[in-house]
């Protein structure tokens, strides 16, 4: 299996920026689609964005479009959320994921492993 360490988090005021960082160890990292999740207290996690595993394709909600760019470094088995614009409605745990799907998936059951979390809190 594959452990999963998320960093980067932090407290920032709207508009500002934060890259996360996932860092992959235990199993060949390019045997595995990547994604990032949130969740807000009280409500449900939910699918943020996820990269093939060469890097080459990607998927964002509708929510982050255009704020948010996921990539994947795999010499360092690392991949990354670049979040801009933040709003306070970003405000959430952020969680990586691997998946052994091939495909395009935007679903939390399709992904085997788990990092803890690293807490984004933007303030108004």
């Amino acid at each position: 299996q594959v452990q999963l360490v998320e960093s980067g988090g932090g407290l920032v005021q709207a508009g500002g920026s934060l890259r996360l960082s996932c860092a992959a160890s235990g199993r060949t990292f390019t045997n595995y689609r990547m994604g990032w999740f949130r969740q807000a207290p009280g409500r449900e996690r939910e699918f943020v964005s996820t990269i093939n595993r060469s890097g080459a394709s990607t998927d964002y909600a509708d929510s982050v479009k255009g704020r948010f760019t996921i990539s994947r470094d795999n010499a360092k088995n690392t991949v990354y959320l670049q979040m801009n614009s933040l709003k306070p409605e970003d405000t959430a745990l952020y969680y990586c994921a691997a998946s052994h799907r091939y495909g395009r998936t935007l679903y939390s059951e399709d992904y085997a492993y788990w990092g803890r979390g690293t807490q984004v809190t933007v303030s108004s």
